[in-house]
């Protein structure tokens, strides 16, 4: 993990001085709402419905067990008891009251951590593979490229005013764990036929109003070239993209309206106009990077991790599903990394509270290295835990209610805080998940049913990734009530997918029976192993509509 330099500390130190400030002028008047509105979104303040909520970054999800600690502090000093962790790898915090926030950022800041770019008009937390590091199917580490461009985009001039919120996402392995089609900026890392390591770029994905899958840009851009090629497309982003329109105003609508031919002429044209005044990055700077991610000092095991797992397993079914749902395999024989649920029953999806932080920072460091990582799907992964050590390290975290084994699972639902918290959502989402949990709690029946991805959204800005769903759901107003619109078909697990639209929209009362029907309508019809898209594909979306209209009354 990165650890600060003295020039981090004292940028940290001057951007905080200054926003204290400027917080302490608003309060006092002397900043408008309006002056003041930008000031604090660029330093991850929101004003929402009922109070103030703070975003605090977590750059590409990766958290100390002292990091856990501080957040459990600022949560039972200064908020109510826990916080919540977004589909960004962030983490926030819901009821802070606008006095406190300096004294908030203040601790945050003797942690290392801050909420400098978690919101605004500019490139935001860059985020990664939750599994990186340790994944069996990794080709390249992203985290010291991460960790570049972070330090690369913080606080960046040219940048700081962008036509509309800028978002990457990084990942080196077969399998994309980041969503990099869904991003502004998507990089894969790869390595050329010569060996030379190097990035696919894809370009103007997004999701919000208006989803879009992105284009790939560019095939293989050179480790070297990284920061001057981002640097050219951030420039013709911000030349050219649309300031009149916060809704088209992404970079997704100029690569639409260019065509993806024309916008990278247009930025191989800025990045060879710009590279005799170009800074590549050197071997240097690449190991100085890698230098804070080398890998923990893994135990070596004369015993057989597996068969001892295996015994324990056998003598206990509730620690064999946990096993199954809640651990992954690592690329050091005799670990696993295991994912952390935070979609308890009765507990908003991504909740954590700060008994359950300080619980889970012990943990961290007595099974895996003192490392947390937060996931885009609003849990939390210890990555390196030795198989001999699953046993009590799932009663560690049953003691606590965090070992809910059901993660890849329907109820392992994204759910954004919708109309409970956030001044832009059209419905609640919250009650709808849990009503829907409640539907699905026989855990034989859960296991039954697969893999199938469900999550919801309080409004069109999708922050909980609807569109990605095999069933997602969007809250719509009508009339001042409060709908759902269904979509089915979306996917993330291989190329990335948009769901279609299944038909009008849902009450909140019919929408727990509208998610029974579908789910019966895919047992019914697939075929032994079959997945939910797979299913739907075959059948075809007509099937799920006239089963599901024709009960939903």
């Amino acid at each position: 993990m990165y650890q600060y330099s003295e020039q981090d500390y004292q940028q940290l130190s001057d951007r905080l001085a200054m926003f204290n400030t400027q917080i302490q002028r608003h309060i006092d008047g002397k900043l408008s709402d309006d002056e003041f509105r930008p000031l604090r979104l660029q330093n991850g303040l929101y004003f929402q419905l009922h109070a103030p909520m703070l975003r605090v970054a977590v750059p590409y999800g990766m958290l100390s067990s002292n990091q856990l600690r501080k957040l459990a502090y600022i949560a039972q000093t200064f908020d109510k008891g826990y916080c919540h962790v977004s589909t960004r790898q962030n983490i926030q915090f819901n009821w802070p009251e606008l006095d406190n926030i300096p004294t908030i950022l203040n601790a945050l800041a003797e942690a290392e951590m801050h909420a400098t770019q978690t919101s605004g008009n500019c490139i935001r937390n860059v985020t990664s593979d939750p599994f990186a590091g340790v994944a069996p199917d990794e080709i390249i580490d992203p985290r010291p490229f991460c960790e570049i461009i972070r330090q690369w985009s913080t606080g960046h001039p040219e940048f700081a005013y962008l036509p509309r919120k800028f978002k990457i996402a990084v990942f080196g392995s077969q399998q994309d764990r980041a969503i990099v089609e869904a991003h502004d900026i998507g990089l894969q890392l790869a390595k050329s036929p010569q060996g030379d390591i190097g990035f696919k770029v894809w370009v103007g994905g997004g999701l919000g109003r208006t989803p879009v899958i992105g284009s790939i840009l560019n095939e293989f851009i050179p480790q070297y070239d990284l920061l001057d090629y981002l640097q050219a497309i951030l420039r013709i982003y911000n030349q050219f993209g649309r300031r009149d329109n916060k809704y088209k105003a992404r970079i997704k609508i100029l690569v639409r309206s260019l065509g993806i031919e024309q916008f990278k002429k247009q930025v191989e044209e800025e990045w060879k106009r710009s590279s005799q005044f170009s800074n590549p990055l050197t071997d240097e700077d690449l190991n100085f990077a890698h230098s804070f991610f080398s890998a923990p000092c893994y135990q070596s095991f004369d015993s057989t991790p597996d068969e001892q797992l295996r015994i324990h397993t056998q003598a206990d079914p509730l620690f064999e599903n946990w096993v199954k749902h809640n651990t992954r395999p690592h690329k050091v024989t005799g670990y696993r990394s295991v994912t952390v649920s935070l979609k308890s029953p009765g507990v908003a999806p991504g909740d954590i509270s700060s008994e359950q932080l300080e619980a889970l920072a012990n943990i961290a460091e007595k099974y895996s290295y003192g490392e947390v990582r937060t996931t885009h799907q609003q849990n939390m992964v210890l990555a390196d835990v030795a198989i001999l050590d699953l046993f009590p390290l799932w009663k560690a975290l049953s003691d606590v209610g965090l070992a809910t084994a059901n993660i890849g699972t329907l109820t392992d639902m994204i759910v954004c805080p919708g109309l409970d918290y956030c001044s832009l959502a059209n419905a609640q989402s919250i009650p709808v998940a849990e009503a829907i949990r409640s539907r699905f709690d026989n855990m034989d029946y859960l296991y039954d049913i697969g893999d199938v991805t469900l999550n919801i959204s309080g409004c069109v800005n999708a922050c909980a990734h609807h569109h990605l769903a095999n069933i997602g759901i969007l809250g719509v107003d009508k009339k001042g009530e409060q709908y759902y619109q269904v979509s089915l078909g979306g996917d993330k697990t291989s190329h990335c997918r948009l769901g279609k639209i299944l038909g009008p929209a849902f009450s909140k009362e019919q929408i727990p029976f509208v998610v029974e029907f579908i789910i019966k309508i895919f047992i019914q019809h697939r075929h032994e192993g079959e997945s939910f898209i797979a299913t739907l594909d075959r059948v075809g979306l007509a099937t799920f509509k006239e089963t599901v209209y024709g009960n939903a009354h």
